[in-house]
This record gives C-alpha cells, sequence and structure tokens, in this order.
C-alpha cells in the first residue's frame, strides 16, 4: 500500500491517482473467489470490482491511519530499495 502511495505521488505527471490505482490494482489486491467460483460476468462482476476498488481506494488515502506513520522506502528516512 505505502508502494502505491508513492505512486499515486506522481499523479501529477502520470494521471494515476489513488483511485486509478484502486481500479488497477483491487482486483489482484482483492481477489474475489466468488467470483472466479460462480463465473460471474456482466453486472455482477462490475459490481464486485467496484466494491473492491472503493475499498483499495479507502485504504490508499488512509494509509498513515491504518498503517502507522512510518516513512516510505525511498523517502528521506525510509530506506533504500535496493538494499
Amino acid at each position: 500500500m505505502r508502494h502505491l502511495l508513492r505512486m499515486a505521488g506522481h499523479s501529477g505527471r502520470t494521471n494515476m491517482h489513488a483511485r486509478n490505482l484502486a481500479i488497477v490494482w483491487a482486483p489482484n489486491l482483492l481477489r474475489s473467489r466468488d467470483i472466479e467460483a460462480s463465473g460471474f460476468n456482466g453486472t455482477a462482476a462490475f459490481m464486485e470490482v467496484r466494491v473492491q476498488s472503493i475499498v483499495v481506494e479507502f485504504i490508499l488515502t488512509h494509509v498513515e491511519q491504518l498503517f502507522g506513520d512510518a516513512p516510505l522506502a525511498g523517502t528521506p528516512g525510509g530506506g533504500d530499495w535496493g538494499a
């Protein structure tokens, strides 16, 4: 989540703000066995993915409150990704 938050910080250049990142990543982060098992399609699948993206967007906009305020990796005081 912190990595996605960091990516959202570049939204001015990439247009990948929290909502767009949530839409792209939600199906992978919150995979639903219900959709896979029942073969949801059309409206039901769209609604399930919509709920997933809303949850991921909420998490992205509340990372510090949910996971603490530790610095992000790759930022001052946040360590090095290559280590």
